[in-house]
């Protein structure tokens, strides 16, 4: 059992870090526009160039 005690600090330190990763991309903007990634393939985009 004594063995496991190494593991308590660990899960700790990563959940630490995977709520300073999420903290961080909300502060960044990574969340502020949902929707527009989803409806930007239905347009076609006629103003761009040929790609040959």
């Amino acid at each position: 059992m004594s063995e496991f005690l190494y593991l308590i600090p660990i899960a700790l330190a990563l959940g630490a870090i995977g709520l300073l990763a999420f903290l961080w991309s909300l502060k960044d903007g990574q969340y502020e526009d949902l929707d527009g990634a989803a409806e930007r393939i239905l347009f076609d985009d006629e103003d761009a160039p040929d790609r040959r």
